[in-house]
């Protein structure tokens, strides 16, 4: 019942910049513990008692949310920030994983399209952006400020942006990849005695095998991440967990499994394959591991005490897909790599297909420059080392930027040039990959396209707004679930029949939630839909925190797993674009509980997964 009493009234109020801003009012109850488990990539109807037992038992025994949802770009950080802050993409300004910064990044090789999954990168990112790249208080922030002890563990990156402005090592425990090493967040000499004193290194080790993704002739990993993750779930179970039971004070703790996600991505059981694809055995071991580590936990908590009092919830950042490397109408596709099986789309293949179709079509004179090769220019028979281009005469004045991540690409148009957007969205909609086209409302409406502001991607962030978001094909290859053998095209330097996310098909924004804990109703199954940013407005009702806000696109408490509580009315709604020229158009599929919007599918009928050809 805590969590109806913080929705009646808030007793506790965290304002930054404060002096008082780390004292917490008076309460009737203590605060229960709060544990987030995020399992990277878990699809959302993967776990069974057979491919998941622990969380097959934690889902049926509290409360289970199978109208889940990811936000998008389905992207690893962009959900992070979502989870983090409870606030949609449009004020977190985390688009996705790759983004363009407009100023180049001195720890991402001075690229302005910097891979945020790097501590570096995201304290630099803080820097260039107000102090702050969020622009928004995260959950453990607003935490620590009000006396809760607080910890970060797992993938690097996402573990990070949880409370990425802790960077010290003490006020917030952090371990992730890095720790130990040149860039890592510090550890303490306390936690560094109690490692040693448990027998465990002072480094996080390396993934291994695992992380070998393989290349279009090579099979990647075959082994899940085992070793780097004994150490992660050994470290919070033997050293993190007594380390703040011990301060008697509740906590907050973020717990990020790289499997089964990382495992996918480089899976070796399919190569150049779409079967068996991410269904191979290497995924149900990644996807077992993940599961022991949760079962670990559970186990630990009930031998510290802390079962009664400690609120649990499982979640995943985004579904998952079996890469294609396949097109019929793609000019990238026609060409010959080095790297790259003849026929296949290669990485960069949006950047490749953009510019010949511009410089053709529209005599516009776009050559592509390479941001991860100091700028350099593209030659014949190349292609952007991670897909990421800067097109136009002048690398550092780009007339349009290719920000590549996977299932979905991010496109800017620094000059907000209106002419080069519609010339640009006219050249996909000629392309059989793509399936469906978001564009920045400031940029006004065009035909085949629906605006950033439907999708949740309109907002008071302060990094740069994309002009165009671009979706990707997504199809189901036969099997009895579909969103478990969804298949996508991937702007991705993994190969095909290797796995990746990102797109708008319902197999990628389809995660997995469930909670189990004194706050939540036992054996519970909720219809309503629920997303990663109502995780944290939940997280923050939780914990009886109301951290200020700058942007509004923020998610709802989840009260109905609240005992005694209602389920809310929601509402499905389609919105269909304009048709274009070709009679393409733009269809988004989404719930609505008041003003939150759940995004299930977007894209063009009949090549996204979730929206068949009659819509």
């Amino acid at each position: 019942m805590r969590l109806v009493r913080w929705l009646v009234t808030t007793t506790l109020c965290v304002v930054a910049g404060t002096s008082n801003a780390g004292a917490a009012s008076p309460r009737r109850d203590a605060p229960h513990n709060v544990i987030l488990v995020v399992i990277d990539g878990l699809r959302g109807r993967i776990v069974t008692p057979e491919t998941a037992p622990e969380i097959a038992k934690l889902r049926d025994a509290g409360s289970y949310f199978p109208n889940s949802h990811s936000v998008f770009p389905t992207f690893t950080t962009a959900n992070a920030s979502a989870l983090a802050t409870g606030h949609q993409l449009g004020d977190t300004g985390d688009f996705s994983n790759t983004i363009y910064t407009a100023r180049p990044i001195t720890s991402a090789g001075s690229s302005v399209t910097p891979f945020l999954e790097n501590d570096s990168v995201l304290g630099e990112l803080d820097a260039t952006f107000g102090g702050n790249y969020l622009d928004e208080m995260t959950v453990l922030e607003a935490a620590r400020r009000a006396g809760y002890g607080t910890a970060a563990i797992g993938k690097l990156g996402p573990a990070l942006i949880q409370d990425h402005l802790a960077r010290d090592g003490a006020t917030t425990i952090v371990l992730d990849d890095t720790t130990g090493q040149d860039g890592g967040i510090p550890i303490t000499t306390d936690i560094a005695a109690k490692l040693t004193a448990a027998g465990l290194p002072l480094a996080t080790p390396s993934r291994g095998a695992n992380g070998k993704s393989g290349d279009f002739r090579t099979p990647g990993t075959t082994s899940a991440n085992v070793a780097q993750q004994d150490f992660f779930i050994d470290a919070t179970t033997r050293v993190v967990l007594p380390t703040l039971k011990a301060r008697n004070h509740p906590f907050a703790m973020v717990f990020w499994s790289r499997d089964p996600d990382g495992t996918q991505h480089n899976q070796g059981d399919s190569l150049n394959r779409l079967t068996p694809g991410i269904n191979g055995p290497s995924t149900f071991a990644a996807i077992r591991n993940a599961d022991g580590d949760l079962g670990k936990l559970r186990a630990a908590l009930g031998r510290l005490g802390l079962a009664a009092t400690t609120d649990i919830i499982v979640t995943s950042d985004h579904g998952f897909s079996t890469i294609s490397k396949q097109s019929g109408s793609s000019p990238a596709a026609k060409q010959t790599y080095a790297d790259v099986p003849p026929g296949f789309l290669p990485p960069g293949f949006l950047a490749l297909d953009l510019a010949k179709a511009l410089d053709l079509a529209k005599a516009l004179d776009l050559p592509i420059f390479d941001p991860e090769a100091h700028d350099s220019r593209l030659v014949e028979g190349a292609h952007p080392s991670r897909g990421n281009a800067l097109l136009g005469p002048d690398p550092t004045h780009p007339r349009l930027v290719v920000a590549a991540n996977g299932g979905s690409d991010l496109l800017y148009l620094p000059t907000h040039d209106r002419g080069l957007a519609a010339s640009t969205i006219e050249a996909l909609l000629a392309q059989d990959y793509v399936s469906g086209i978001f564009v920045d409302d400031a940029l006004g409406a065009f035909p085949g396209t629906l605006p950033l502001s439907a999708i949740n991607l309109k907002g008071h962030a302060a990094t740069p707004t994309p002009s165009i978001v671009v979706n990707f094909r997504s199809a189901s290859s036969g099997c009895a679930t579909p969103t478990n053998c969804q298949v996508e095209v991937a702007d991705s330097n993994l190969q095909q029949g290797q796995g990746m996310h990102g797109s708008f098909g319902r197999g990628d924004t389809q995660n997995f939630t469930a909670a189990v804990g004194p706050d939540f109703r036992n054996r519970f199954v909720d219809p309503a839909p629920v997303s990663n940013v109502d995780l944290g407005r939940t997280m923050l009702a939780l914990l009886g925190l109301t951290p200020p806000s700058r942007g509004v696109l923020t998610g709802r408490v989840i009260q109905e797993a609240t005992p005694g509580q209602k389920s809310p009315a929601s509402r499905s709604q389609i919105l269909r674009s304009k048709p274009a020229a070709n009679g393409l158009r733009t269809v988004l599929r989404y719930q609505q509980i008041g003003p939150v919007r759940y995004l299930d599918a977007g894209g063009f009928p009949g090549r996204t997964l979730g929206l068949d050809p009659a819509r």
